[in-house]
């Protein structure tokens, strides 16, 4: 395949740069090309699309492809059930209430996680607990689990972050010895795995997410797998307004609930993603193990470990820690500016939440008032200090799933360019 003119224009202008000297002091760039785009898509999307606008049957309740959707969902993971949602958060609040997490209540939560993890708490009107991180997995800390439960406590939302898989031979039996419900957020796990069987099908509920940047993508989306019929159905009813499985449209209702189904579209395209997804998956594994062959072998980067535990990464994100120390006291920050110029780029990841204004607000709020005892409220933030997450949240440096479906050789220009900012370093420092 013939290159683009602007690779073309990219090699050229390398070539005529100094290898050896960092791009953002004017040499050449360690990767010039750009990376793969997102997201991928051809005539099977087109069609799927038209097909499905020229149907006039435009949502669930006449038309029949969220229905297949979920079958397939279900058989790809190995769930008995599919739930299809409006998106990850419409999965995550769904499954809260068809669990019956009530005001009052609370939920154990990562601190190293996209927001809505956190909001959908809140909005339930219930509290969030805070269990530290392990930062050499990026995951929550299954050993520190035990001691954030009270007699409150009435969910644990454990979240695969990055597609990495959460300690489950630790949280589940933690879990099972309190009676307390696990929701598995696999928001970022599609066809992750935990000794051989997909995540999100080892809790009471998993929540998926199939939002643009996904590696299962139709823009915005959603799913909760569940084993348990019963589950299904109260998730089933509170997303569809109250009103139970059998009949849409039927004004009749057995609860309360609010509207946060699928629609049609949104299905259509993700069945024609789906046809993609196993290939992408190997290629982003493939790649995430040679670069973790060549980044751990950079003293002061460690890329995030899996547990034994783990059989599959779905490496939504590859992640891993920044050491400054070993790059002559160059700041994360100042790094991550260099590497973008290297024509990487990268991420400093999530900041902590518990630390965020709008948790405060929240606590202060009048409903948290009414809620929680004043005891409750006045120990929440020393209760709630995650030392180590702070400290991952000032190393972490992120490349996006997108990265990983380069070819190898991309891999290598990564590593290449870590190294030369390394061999450099001292001359940032300074800079």
């Amino acid at each position: 395949m013939a290159a683009s003119p602007l690779a073309g224009a990219a090699l050229a202008a390398a070539a005529d740069a100094p290898a050896d000297q960092l791009a953002i002091l004017g040499g050449a760039k360690a990767h010039p090309t750009p990376f793969p785009s997102w997201p991928v898509f051809d005539q099977t999307e087109e069609r799927a699309l038209l097909d499905m606008l020229r149907s006039g049957k435009w949502y669930r309740g006449s038309g029949q492809m969220v229905n297949r959707f979920e079958q397939a969902y279900a058989q790809l993971t190995g769930a008995r059930f599919c739930l299809g949602t409006a998106n990850g958060t419409s999965a995550l609040f769904t499954s809260l209430n068809g669990l019956g997490v009530e005001p009052g209540d609370e939920v154990l939560v990562p601190p190293y996680t996209f927001v809505a993890t956190i909001n959908v708490v809140l909005r339930q009107h219930a509290l969030p607990v805070f269990v530290d991180t392990d930062a050499e997995t990026f995951q929550m800390d299954a050993r520190k689990i035990e001691a954030a439960i009270t007699p409150r406590t009435r969910a644990i939302v454990p979240v695969h972050l990055g597609g990495n898989a959460c300690d489950l031979d630790a949280i589940l039996p933690i879990a099972a010895r309190h009676n307390i419900p696990v929701i598995e957020d696999a928001c970022q796990a599609h066809l992750g795995e935990w000794r051989g069987r997909k995540v999100g099908t080892y809790g009471q509920a998993g929540c998926f997410s199939f939002q643009a940047s996904k590696n299962l993508n139709s823009g915005e989306g959603g799913a909760i797998l569940s084993n348990d019929e019963d589950l299904r159905d109260r998730c089933y009813t509170f997303h569809n307004n109250g009103s139970g499985l059998k009949p849409i449209g039927s004004f009749t209702y057995s609860s309360t609930g609010t509207n946060l189904r699928m629609t049609e579209f949104q299905a259509a395209l993700l069945m024609a993603q789906m046809t993609r997804i196993e290939e992408q998956a190997k290629t982003r594994t493939e790649n995430a193990r040679y670069l973790t062959s060549l980044l751990k072998e950079i003293p002061g980067i460690a890329p995030a470990r899996m547990y034994d535990g783990c059989t599959r990464n779905a490496y939504h994100l590859y992640m891993f820690r920044y050491d400054k120390a070993h790059f002559a006291g160059v700041p994360r920050s100042v790094f991550l500016k260099a590497l973008a110029a290297e024509g990487v780029p990268a991420s400093g990841g999530y900041t902590p939440l518990n630390t965020q204004p709008f948790l405060k607000n929240a606590l202060h709020s009048r409903g948290c008032q009414k809620l929680f005892p004043g005891t409750v409220l006045a120990e929440w933030e020393e209760r709630n200090r995650c030392p180590v997450n702070d400290r991952l949240c000032e190393e972490a440096v992120w490349f996006t799933q997108t990265m990983l479906l380069a070819p190898r050789s991309s891999m290598d220009r990564i590593a290449d360019g870590i190294r030369k900012i390394q061999a450099n370093a001292a001359l940032l420092s300074r800079a």
